[in-house]
């Protein structure tokens, strides 16, 4: 008897179907990947397993039962437990790490309300131990980044004693070594009968963990492959075409230098580097979780200063002393985790896909502080067409959109105005293989800049830029064979 059983499941938003027919079953102590182009009906799937939304038509049954959880916590009563990619909700700003880990503890009587310091952080300790990871406990959980919430709440997961993990991309911002980790994890939980639906478009985590594939597209399950999983008809299942995904030829770079840095050093204890970046290349700057990739980005960005060493934009000298320098001196940024950085929150006016265009351009597109909608709209359905955002129209909003459509709004942002310098952390974070390529084009597409990308994948790397450059260390140096590489990049290499 299958652990995990659905039938027929559908769920409509107004006139869209998220879910037409929605068939699959998962069986104890197997990990099953689940591949899908944004819009293909994952989120919501995954939403009605979670207790977030309810079914319109269709069966689950958990262990033979019913199942139809109206709440998270009935769904996590079960054995259902997920986590989501988004981890702001976790904890809040005040809560500690060892407070956070402890929560669903606390929530349902298992531990009692009033612990001391120390018995907090030796439950939360332990709990960190049987996960395989390590967080600083005393730590404000406003202060995480991406990479550690994200661990955090895979830890918080596995101490609910699930029968069923759901897992959206959990490795988007994890180093190679934390996902090495997460995977030995997994793998050690599914001889002990867990069963892991793992949603992921990283070849090199399917390949390491799970035993076979379901490709969902229009709201269905297409497709079901088997290890050793081919990868080119996964792609052409979820997306309905074949993708080329070969390295872009790179371009004969005779253009002027656009932006260079020299001697510059990082932290005082760095090693120094020189960077030039010509008009109309893409670079990409690849290495694991610390090496500097984002701290690299945000010198440039004027967020952070540099620790010595010089740089010029256009042949004149550069030193923003702020983002709002950079944008006027022509460099502009999506950081990392747009959720945080890039969107207005959703109870905001401002969240529609014009308004998220047009922000950063307020000043420019409106002089006199009249906010007539005529330029936001035209530019949104400029983008919505030449970036291929699916979208209901530009005043939809943008929490409405998959992530890879919320990413091409997000550089449509850029695209809308002209730049010197584009700079991109992990662009590509929890975008489909279809988005991916989307992007890419635009971003290869503009010859009138150069764009320096940051990420820790390297098959992204090769896939959109002309030169790949490793960081390590706070230091940068090029590809040249394997032994330039950080050990922890080798196995990954590897695998491709």
């Amino acid at each position: 008897m299958s652990l995990l059983s659905i039938d027929n499941l559908t769920r409509s938003f107004g006139s869209t179907r998220a879910l037409s027919g929605a068939s699959l079953s998962i069986a104890r102590g197997e990990i099953v990947a689940l591949m899908g182009a944004n819009g293909a009906g994952k989120s919501t799937l995954v939403k009605i397993l979670s207790g977030v939304l309810a079914a319109d038509g269709g069966r689950v049954a958990v262990n033979g039962q019913p199942f139809a959880p109206k709440t998270p916590a009935e769904a996590v009563e079960r054995g259902i437990v997920t986590v989501h990619q988004s981890t702001d909700l976790v904890g809040a700003a005040g809560l500690t790490v060892a407070d956070v880990l402890l929560l669903n503890r606390f929530a349902d009587g298992s531990t009692p309300f009033f612990l001391s310091k120390r018995a907090i952080r030796s439950q939360a300790r332990a709990m960190l131990d049987a996960a395989g990871f390590s967080l600083p406990l005393d730590r404000d959980f406003a202060d995480l980044n991406a990479a550690d919430r994200q661990l955090l709440a895979i830890a918080r997961a596995l101490d609910n004693k699930a029968d069923l993990l759901i897992l959206d991309e959990p490795t988007a911002s994890l180093s190679i070594e934390e996902s090495q980790r997460l995977f030995e994890v997994l793998l050690r939980l599914r001889w002990q009968g867990l069963a892991v639906l793992y949603i992921s478009h990283r070849t090199a985590d399917l390949r390491a963990i799970a035993d076979r594939a379901l490709v969902m597209r229009d709201g269905r399950v297409v497709s079901a492959l088997e290890q050793p999983i081919d990868f080119s008809a996964a792609i052409a299942a979820m997306i309905g075409r074949k993708i080329e995904a070969t390295r872009p030829k790179p371009r004969d770079h005779c253009s002027a230098v656009v932006f260079e840095m020299n001697d510059v050093r990082l932290l005082p204890d760095s090693g120094s580097f020189d960077l030039a970046l010509r008009e109309g290349e893409v670079v990409a700057v690849t290495g694991v979780l610390g090496a500097g990739k984002s701290r690299l980005l945000s010198a440039i960005f004027g967020t952070i200063p540099l620790t010595s060493g010089t740089m010029r934009l256009d042949g004149r000298p550069y030193r923003p002393s702020g983002p709002a320098a950079a944008l006027v001196a022509g460099v502009v940024m999506a950081a990392e985790d747009r959720h945080r950085s890039s969107l207005q929150p959703p109870s905001w006016p401002g969240n529609s896909v014009a308004a998220t265009i047009s922000l950063p351009h307020l000043r420019r597109w409106y002089p006199h502080g009249f906010l007539w909608g005529a330029r936001e709209g035209r530019e949104a359905e400029k983008a919505i067409d030449r970036l291929r955002i699916k979208a209901a129209g530009p005043d939809a909003s943008i929490w409405t959109l998959s992530g890879g459509n919320q990413q091409k709004t997000i550089l449509a942002r850029w695209e809308a105005e002209p730049s010197r310098l584009l700079l991109l952390d992990e662009p590509f974070q929890g975008v489909d293989v279809g988005a991916r390529q989307d992007i890419i084009e635009a971003i290869r597409s503009r010859t009138d800049r150069a764009t320096l990308i940051a990420t820790s994948d390297l098959e992204e790397a090769f896939a959109v830029a002309d030169r790949v450059l490793v960081i390590d260390h706070h230091s940068i140096s090029p590809i040249q064979n394997d032994k330039s590489l950080p050990r922890e990049f080798e196995h990954e290499l590897h695998s491709e």
